[in-house]
C-alpha cells in the first residue's frame, strides 16, 4: 500500500488544471468519498491491526496533500478567471460622446431667434383639430376645391349633441391663428412653429408629415409693405446678405393679395440644379394680407385693423441652409448623417 501511496502522491503534485472543468476532475478521481484515496482508507479498514498504524499514518498524509492541492488548484483558477475580467485601467479612458440636436431642431430655434428679435412671440396649438379652426374660420367654404389642396387625415368623432363632427391632423400652423385671433385683441405679433399632416405621396421631396412656422401680424395700418420687409430680413439673416428675394402672386384662401416667396438657390446659387427646377429660384413660403373674413370669423373689425400672415415649410428651409437633397433623411434617424450637425450650428 505504502508503494501505492507515493505513486499517487507524485501523481497529486504534477496534476495541473487550467479551468473549472480540470479541477472538478481533480476532485472526483482524488479527494470525493468514491475516489482512490477513499478506496485506499477502505483498504485500510482490513488490514491487520499492527499494519494499520504505519500505513495510516502515510494515508493521512496523502489525504492532507490531496486536499491542500485541490485548494490549491481552486484559488488558481478563480484567480486567473478573475484576472481575465479585470478592467486594465492603464488603457485610456474612453471620452463620454455628446449628442447633437436634429437639423430641423437647429433650424426652428434659429427662425424663432430671428423672429424674436422682431417682437414676435412663440405660441402653440393642439396637433389634433376640428374643421372649423383648420378651414371654416380660414374662409375655407365646405366643399370649396382649395380643400383639396391640404388633403389630411380625418376622423370622424360625435359631438355633444350626437352630430358628427370632424376632427383630423391639421393640415398647417394656421388654426393657432384662429385661436390666438380668437382669444385675445390686437396688436398680435406671433410665430407658430410646429408639426402638420397631410396625405402625400412620400419622396425626396414630400412627407406625409412636416413642419410649418406661420407668423401673424394683425394691428392698425399694417400693410402689404410691412410684410415684404419682414420676410427680406427673415431671408438675409438666415441664409446670408447677398440672397435675393422675389414675390410671386398666388391664391390662398385666407389671405388676399396672396404671393409666394422665393429666394436665390443656394445649392446652385442661382445658375439652375435638379433642387430649384433649373429656374435659380427655390420657394420657401407663401403669404399675404390676411383675409376679412377671417378677421371677421374671430371677431376682428377689418375696417380698424389689417395683419399680414405668412407659412414656411422648416424642412425646406433647412434643405437649403445644409444643402440637404433629399426630405426623407430628416426622419429616417440615420446616425451618420446627423452627427454631420453640431450645436454650433445655431448660431
Amino acid at each position: 500500500m505504502e508503494e501505492r501511496i507515493q505513486s499517487l502522491l507524485q501523481e497529486i503534485n504534477a496534476y495541473t488544471a487550467t479551468d473549472k472543468a480540470g479541477v472538478e476532475a481533480y476532485r472526483l478521481r482524488y479527494t470525493s468519498k468514491k475516489g482512490v484515496v477513499g478506496d485506499l482508507f477502505e483498504e485500510l479498514k482490513q488490514m491487520p491491526v499492527e499494519q494499520k498504524k504505519t500505513a495510516g499514518k502515510v494515508l493521512n498524509e496523502l489525504k492532507q496533500a490531496a486536499e491542500a492541492k485541490l485548494t490549491a488548484l481552486q484559488e488558481q483558477v478563480e484567480t486567473s478567471s478573475a484576472s481575465a475580467n479585470t478592467l486594465d485601467l492603464t488603457l485610456p479612458p474612453i471620452p463620454n460622446t455628446t449628442g447633437n440636436l436634429h437639423p430641423l431642431t437647429l433650424t426652428r430655434y434659429r427662425v424663432i431667434e430671428i423672429f424674436e428679435r422682431l417682437g414676435f412671440n412663440v405660441a402653440d396649438g393642439p396637433e389634433i383639430e376640428d374643421d372649423w379652426h383648420n378651414f371654416s374660420a380660414l374662409n375655407f367654404p365646405e366643399n370649396h376645391p382649395a380643400r383639396e389642396m391640404q388633403d389630411t387625415f380625418f376622423v370622424e368623432k360625435k359631438g355633444v349633441n350626437g352630430a358628427p363632427q370632424d376632427v383630423l391632423l391639421r393640415t398647417h400652423t394656421s388654426n393657432v391663428q384662429i385661436r390666438l385671433m380668437k382669444s385675445q385683441k390686437p396688436p398680435i405679433r406671433a410665430i407658430m412653429p410646429g408639426r402638420v399632416y397631410r396625405n402625400e405621396a412620400i419622396s425626396a421631396r414630400a412627407h406625409c408629415f412636416f413642419h410649418q412656422v406661420e407668423g401673424l401680424y394683425v394691428d392698425k395700418n399694417v400693410s402689404f409693405a410691412d410684410l415684404k420687409q419682414t420676410i427680406f430680413h427673415f431671408a438675409k439673416e438666415m441664409y446670408g446678405k447677398d440672397v435675393k428675394l422675389r414675390l410671386r402672386p398666388s391664391f390662398f384662401p385666407f389671405t388676399e393679395p396672396s404671393a409666394e416667396i422665393d429666394v436665390t438657390c443656394l445649392i446652385c446659387k442661382g445658375e439652375g440644379c435638379v433642387v430649384c427646377k433649373r429656374s435659380g429660384w427655390v420657394e420657401i413660403a407663401g403669404a399675404g394680407m390676411v383675409h376679412p373674413n377671417v378677421l371677421r370669423n374671430c371677431g376682428i373689425d377689418p375696417e380698424e385693423y389689417t395683419g399680414f400672415a405668412f407659412g414656411m415649410g422648416i424642412e425646406r428651409v433647412t434643405q437649403l441652409r445644409y444643402r440637404v437633397n433629399d426630405l426623407r433623411l430628416y426622419s429616417e434617424n440615420d446616425i451618420r448623417f446627423l452627427k454631420q450637425f453640431n450645436t454650433s450650428s445655431i448660431a
